[in-house]
């Protein structure tokens, strides 16, 4: 599958201190790629590299088949991007910052910028310091997909906002998703589980996980048993348990490789007595977290390619 974003190697320093740390992503084309890490996890850092705002101190990322450092001008143009810290000209009313915005994309489609304005229900002839921040992030999401772009780059753009506008900016969002490969970074996994095709997760300026949503929720289960008996804990786990916990009348881990059948025969392998097996699935959040506390990855991409 060819990517519309890969990074090789990707360090990005301060002084001492790696933003990123030899990062390789992949981000499909057509995919809705959510980058989720939590806040200093380097992803701002990330975008920013690929953006051409920060270049990297070592490393290579490509964007679109374009070498991050030689993004500018019009390659711009086949790009959107929208940061929850995004600057616009305040003194600006709504109207002429897409007047003004329409010269610089040649592919602008008036019928499109029109069709969202009504959906967003922006006000034109208001100045932008007068707009609440859900009404500015909706201008700013507004002027980076009137031009049908093929890659839009969102940075953390549901932040702060209240419910409802968060779930009115998604839907924008996700009724252009079929013609453009979407990067959308977030420290909020419950936002981002609804919607993403693929996910990955940002630790420390290395990506510690990515992979597709549906085949991440079909092989983590949360195992409970029962037993007839107090067990008896092995001497050594089944190395892909994470987290084994053990009471007088019950195991409990995580299994990051499910398999319904291979699960249950491993069980009776290693225990007898037992009296039921439950398999639980596992929230996106629920899953990291679990990552996070057994200090290991399950599938890392952490590798070169």
């Amino acid at each position: 599958m060819t990517s519309a974003i890969h990074t090789s190697n990707l360090t990005r320093k301060y002084r001492r201190i790696a933003a990123l740390d030899g990062l390789y992503l992949d981000v499909p084309e057509g995919a809705v790629y959510a980058l989720a890490g939590s806040n200093g996890a380097g992803k701002t850092t990330a975008i920013k590299v690929m953006m051409n705002i920060l270049t990297p101190t070592s490393g290579r990322a490509t964007v679109l088949g374009i070498d991050s450092t030689l993004i500018r001008g019009r390659a711009f143009t086949q790009m959107g991007y929208v940061s929850e810290n995004q600057r616009l000209p305040e003194w600006m009313r709504v109207h002429e910052l897409l007047s003004y915005l329409r010269p610089f994309y040649p592919l602008w489609d008036r019928g499109l910028e029109n069709e969202i304005v009504r959906q967003f229900e922006l006000p034109l002839d208001r100045k932008i310091k007068h707009l609440s921040r859900g009404m500015r992030m909706k201008v700013a999401l507004a002027s980076s997909l009137a031009y049908h772009p093929r890659l839009i780059v969102l940075d953390e753009p549901f932040s702060g906002l209240d419910p409802l506008v968060r779930d009115e900016l998604i839907e924008g969002l996700l009724e252009r998703a079929s013609e453009a490969t979407i990067l959308i970074s977030s420290h909020d996994l419950a936002e981002v589980e609804t919607f993403a095709t693929h996910v990955g997760y940002l630790e420390k300026g290395r990506l510690r996980f990515s992979e597709e949503m549906a085949s991440l929720g079909e092989r983590f289960r949360e195992v409970e048993i029962t037993f007839d008996r107090p067990p008896t804990a092995p001497a050594k786990w089944p190395e892909t348990w994470m987290l084994p916990t053990n009471s007088s009348t019950f195991v409990r881990f995580i299994d990051p490789l499910f398999e319904a059948e291979t699960t249950r025969a491993e069980i009776h392998k290693t225990f007898s007595a037992v009296r039921d097996i439950t398999f639980t699935a596992m929230s996106l959040r629920a899953i990291f977290l679990a990552m996070a506390k057994s200090g290991r990855g399950a599938s890392s991409s952490q590798k070169p390619s």
